[in-house]
């Protein structure tokens, strides 16, 4: 990684070099001024401007070539509209779901019911120790959300704990035999 940072910061060195006009051929004999170079770039969406050209205190003693500006001119972008959902001034929906399964015995359901800002809603389900937990819910903007808890004891057993006697395994032990080690 370094040798191949090395070569090629030896590569610009060599080609801006190059570009400056100093790798020339011809032997430089006495004083020269010092040479600075502007290659003026111009990054815009709108015409460049005339830039004044660069004035030195003493003349070069070679020619340089005119380098015009570089204009980079962009295609323009186009952006997506952002989606824009649907507003209802006044929701309204219904809903409720049960689940009843023996197997697990998992127990609930819910219900709901929406008109604007007005929402009632009831929801119930079996407790571990049998009994119903039953919620009746409303919410409106004047009095918040208000919940009522009912609790049902005894409505359903609880359930039955199963417990499995353990299970004893022996394993027969292994004979391992090695073989003598000769050096």
């Amino acid at each position: 990684m370094t040798r191949l940072f090395i070569i090629l910061s030896l590569l610009q060195v060599l080609l801006i070099a190059a570009t400056l006009g100093l790798a020339s051929a011809a032997p430089q004999y006495g004083y020269h001024a010092p040479v600075v170079a502007h290659a003026p770039v111009a990054v815009a969406h709108a015409p460049v401007a005339y830039a004044r050209p660069v004035t030195y205190a003493r003349p070069l003693a070679y020619a340089r070539p005119y380098v015009a500006p570089v204009t980079v001119a962009h295609a323009p972008v186009a952006v997506a509209a952002p989606r824009v959902e649907p507003y209802d001034p006044h929701p309204s929906y219904t809903f409720s779901y049960s689940v009843n399964d023996q197997h697990t015995g998992d127990s609930k359901q819910q219900s709901e019911s929406r008109d604007g800002d007005v929402v009632h809603g009831s929801y119930s389900l079996v407790e571990p120790d049998g009994s119903i937990r039953t919620v009746d819910y409303t919410a409106d903007p004047h009095n918040g959300f208000n919940a009522v808890v009912h609790k049902d004891v005894g409505a359903h057993p609880a359930p039955v704990a199963v417990a499995h006697a353990p299970v004893a395994v022996a394993h027969a032990p292994v004979a391992v035999a090695h073989a003598p080690y000769y050096h």
